[in-house]
């Protein structure tokens, strides 16, 4: 039985097919929600940086970061689910080794995610978050795949 379950949030359809599936989780065990959304505050720090207020920018992800997370809380909430909220900053490095990190800190029991299913080009220019953290997590992951109509 999964009594804490992370789950990172982007603003896609694969993010919220994750949230649904969680809340179906929730729902039947009574869990707890941890929602995280990372952002990368050093991609605004190489060249062309001299054109833009980084501040600005660094100011405009964290705002922007913090609001997808109180939506998608706050649709959780409305389903009777205690969910908490952590916004995740580094600087350069892996998105799937801040969420497997932040996973272990808060001694999640599942990470829940989606997954767009790209393949082939699309994966090798992409890469894949949910596959670098099923690489790297030491507790189990569920991915959701995305639903193609």
């Amino acid at each position: 039985m999964y009594q804490r379950i992370l789950v990172p949030v982007d603003d896609s359809v694969t993010s919220r097919q994750a949230l649904l599936e969680t809340s179906r989780f929730c729902c039947e065990q009574h869990g707890r929600t941890r929602l995280v959304h990372v952002i990368d505050l050093a991609q605004f720090t190489w060249g062309g940086a001299e054109f833009v207020d980084v501040g600005e920018l660094q100011g405009n992800l964290r705002d922007s970061g913090t609001k997808l997370l109180d939506k998608a809380a706050s649709e959780m909430r409305a389903q009777g689910i205690e969910v908490e909220t952590a916004l995740v900053e580094i600087w350069g490095g892996q998105i799937s080794a801040a969420i497997t990190r932040d996973a272990e800190t808060w001694q999640a029991d599942i990470i829940v995610m989606g997954s767009h299913g790209w393949t082939g080009l699309d994966h090798l220019l992409l890469g894949s978050v949910a596959e670098g953290v099923v690489r790297h997590a030491s507790r189990p992951v569920l991915i959701i795949p995305v639903k193609r109509a």
